[in-house]
């Protein structure tokens, strides 16, 4: 093992275990985003090239490993979020919104299932930040539709399932790019105060915290270790 192998980086990990533990996350958002994300954590440890026990070093639980897989996106959802928030435009922040997530739906197929996911190790945690955001969502409608740009008739399951039809899309065609554009720009001008003409049917029950998404297929179960 070379000196600079053993030497331990401002992360408090050595070179070879922050290599490892990089491979580790990009196999990980790799095997979800094809096999979901109860896939088995074997499944990751191959694709990285690493030892089981290895990953379960850097990663105790199956929850752990998801949150840092796709910490980046979540980040970015919560920024894109705050960003609307204090946007003046409200309509301008609301499209940012939808256009940053659909784009990270499509980057990341693993993504989707990882957002709504609840985390039992961590679930007093997720459960403040989940109502945090819905409780901001509602906000920047209401203030979307206060402004006359957003239609009245507009319903937070709405979003929901605009989110579900993107995810529908963009797993049968993951790589098409135009796809996916074209389809977020039809839902949005759909949501447009303009385009409203004559009542809609009522709105879904759907919750972003209840999507079936096709990541993940069936009710979480916690598979064994193996």
């Amino acid at each position: 093992m070379g000196e600079s192998s053993r030497i331990a980086g401002p992360d408090g990990l050595r070179a070879d275990a922050r290599r490892n533990r990089g491979r580790i996350l990009v196999a990980a958002r790799a095997v979800f985003a094809e096999h979901g994300i109860d896939a088995p954590i074997a499944t990751v440890a191959r694709r990285a090239g690493v030892g089981v026990a290895t990953l379960y070093r850097r990663f105790p639980t199956r929850d752990a490993l998801v949150r840092a897989a796709f910490a980046q996106q979540m980040e970015t959802c919560d920024r894109t979020l705050t960003e609307a928030l204090a946007d003046p435009d409200p309509w301008r922040g609301f499209q940012r919104l939808v256009e940053t997530i659909c784009e990270l739906q499509r980057e990341e197929r693993g993504f989707p299932a990882a957002f709504v996911a609840a985390f039992p190790d961590s679930a007093v945690e997720q459960t403040r930040v989940r109502e945090r955001a819905e409780r901001d969502l509602l906000t920047l409608v209401r203030r979307a539709q206060e402004a006359g740009a957003l239609r009245a008739d507009f319903h937070p399951s709405d979003l929901a399932v605009a989110l579900l039809s993107h995810c529908g899309l963009v797993t049968a065609l993951p790589h098409d790019r135009a796809a996916s554009r074209r389809l977020v720009a039809y839902l949005l001008q759909s949501f447009r105060a303009e385009a409203a003409h004559g009542a809609l049917p009522p709105p879904s029950a759907l919750l972003l915290r209840s999507l079936p998404l096709a990541a993940d297929k069936s009710p979480r179960q916690r598979p064994s270790r193996a």
